[in-house]
């Protein structure tokens, strides 16, 4: 009876270490949004969508329009931005992350990108959902 009690007591008390905080998940998913940053403003638009779930199901609403998959994005990414001057440099203002539930969190805030086709900024939301062991966007709605 003790060597179960000692296997239970063992049993949760790792469990409790595999688990992570809301303030680590936060810091986590803010490492992906300045990852993203960085990549974007180096024209680096596949490292940019590292961020992405990897999915024919990511979803992208933009502009009225509902697109699907990760290969789609980066092809919609390369089209709408197709040189440096075009993706230019990228930062991110994040109004708010909210836990959603254990495996899932929105973030909403504001893009800004300098360029020498002409600066843009909008707002975006963004759903960040916990996938084999990491935190991936999603779905992504932007204007």
């Amino acid at each position: 009876m003790k060597t179960i009690s000692t296997f239970l007591v063992f049993i949760c008390l790792a469990s409790g270490f595999a688990q992570t905080s809301d303030k680590d998940d936060i810091k986590l998913i803010q490492t992906i949004l300045d990852q993203q940053e960085r990549a974007w403003s180096e024209g680096d638009l596949e490292g940019f969508m590292e961020g992405y779930w990897k999915s024919d199901s990511l979803t992208y609403f933009s502009r009225g329009k509902i697109t699907q998959g990760w290969q789609t994005t980066l092809d919609n990414y390369k089209k709408g931005y197709p040189s440096k001057a075009h993706t230019g440099s990228l930062k991110f203002k994040i109004a708010k992350i909210t836990k959603i539930n254990s495996e899932a969190y929105y973030v909403m805030g504001e893009y800004f990108l300098e360029r020498e086709v002409g600066d843009a900024n909008g707002t975006f939301m963004i759903v960040f959902k916990y996938i084999n062991g990491e935190w991936k966007i999603i779905s992504d709605s932007s204007c």
